[in-house]
């Protein structure tokens, strides 16, 4: 079996949906062992298709060369064959390169794909006028109807508008398996002009999805993989985890808070009145985030009586399983939106200044809201024009019932 070290990336969103590619690798003989900083170990630990999980001795954006140099002594001992590298960093490749692992495939991004062996054009963060592969490839994909069921408007984007398209990041990320394979090179889509993978090649080159593997004869214990990000918490942990923290059986969680910035976060005062429709129905409502969202958590609770702030009172391995016990989650573009859903809880993802279509809650009970308003995305950490209307304009009552809708859904 060949061993194969996966270079998580450093968001919990972004390794989130890095789990197809885990899963296509998996599925077609590669021993998976993910090497990830410690606040993104456990979405790794809960992820099908990884065997081992090692945690960075070196945090979130500090060389520490040393530490580094250390790591790769002793993974070199590991013997293994390939290394996909998911951050577009220098720093990112430093271990595999000095772990001395043959083949590092990733993205070229800074210093031109230095200390890789194959790379290709990372993800764009957005398409310019006339960039429309990017979009048929999405469209190709077996997701491309759900994208555009999940989206308030249906309108497409106009290229060189404000919303032209961005190309969806778990067809870049799955797309790296086809390095691995002979004349995989030649399939890619690695033009400039051109920088968004062909569904194609997964199929032709890279490993195949949403059937059986070729030659074999264990598809029911080893599913083909698709392009739904799967997690997987045990139940007994979910309900000793949700016990743990005083939660009933029947709850929803809300997840106000975002890294980016405000123009990506509804407005507290629709998470309140959402946690209060949600209460009429009587369902007990928690509130999820990290401490820099305890005052946002401490408003919400405020504003509807009986509502429980936990944000910044949970690690992220207690977040994962109280997530999976739920019954649903509201959540801005974020990590834990990523996570409710790959956990197959329904998770209603609201959008403002980001894309659903390069980073969409892609599970079968899940759905984005977005306005699509000219304006939107602009992908500012501020909103431009002072208005936040993009967020603003999804009511409470919107989201409910949305969330209402995937809760009844099979």
């Amino acid at each position: 079996m060949t061993r194969v070290l996966l270079i998580a990336p450093q968001w919990i969103g972004d390794a989130v949906m890095a789990q197809p590619l885990v899963a296509l690798l998996a599925a077609r003989g590669e021993q998976v062992t993910a090497l990830a900083l410690p606040g993104i170990a456990p979405v790794l630990r809960a992820m099908p298709g990884v065997v081992e999980v090692i945690e960075a001795p070196f945090a979130h954006g500090k060389l520490d060369l040393a530490a580094r140099q250390r790591l790769a002594t002793r993974l070199r001992a590991q013997d293994y064959e390939r290394a996909y590298i998911l951050g577009n960093n220098l720093k990112s490749r430093l271990v595999p390169w000095l772990a001395r692992i043959p083949q590092r495939i990733g993205y070229r991004g800074e210093a031109h794909g230095l200390l890789l062996t194959h790379a290709m054009h990372a993800p764009r963060r957005a398409h310019a006028c006339g960039a429309t592969r990017p979009d048929e490839a999405l469209a190709a994909s077996s997701m491309a109807d759900r994208s555009s069921r999940a989206t308030a408007s249906s309108e497409p984007a106009k290229a060189g508008s404000a919303r032209a398209s961005r190309s969806d990041i778990r067809l870049h990320y799955a797309a790296l398996a086809a390095w691995a394979r002979p004349g995989a090179a030649a399939a890619m889509m690695t033009s400039e002009e051109n920088a968004g993978p062909m569904p194609s090649c997964l199929d032709s080159h890279g490993g195949w999805f949403g059937g059986p593997p070729p030659g074999r004869s264990d598809a029911a214990t080893n599913p083909a993989p698709t392009l739904e990000p799967r997690l997987h918490i045990a139940a007994n942990m979910a309900a000793a985890t949700r016990q743990q923290f005083g939660l009933p059986g029947r709850w929803i969680a809300l997840c106000p808070g975002a890294e980016f910035g405000p123009a990506k976060q509804w407005p507290v005062e629709h998470y309140a009145a959402l946690a209060r429709l949600a209460q009429q129905q009587g369902y007990t409502v928690a509130v999820l985030g990290a401490p820099r969202d305890a005052a946002m958590g401490e408003a919400i609770a405020t504003q509807a009586a009986t509502s429980v702030n936990l944000c910044g009172k949970t690690g992220v391995e207690q977040v994962i399983a109280l997530l999976a016990s739920s019954q649903g989650t509201v959540s801005n573009d974020s990590g834990l939106m990523h996570v409710a859903a790959a956990l197959g809880c329904a998770t209603v993802g609201l959008y403002g200044s980001t894309d659903p279509r390069h980073t969409p809650p892609a599970a079968h009970r899940s759905a984005a809201i977005w306005l699509q308003l000219d304006c939107s995305p602009c992908f500012q950490r501020t909103c431009p024009l002072g208005h936040l209307n993009c967020l603003r304009g999804i009511t409470p009552e919107q989201a409910w019932a949305r969330l209402l809708g995937l809760m009844r859904a099979p």
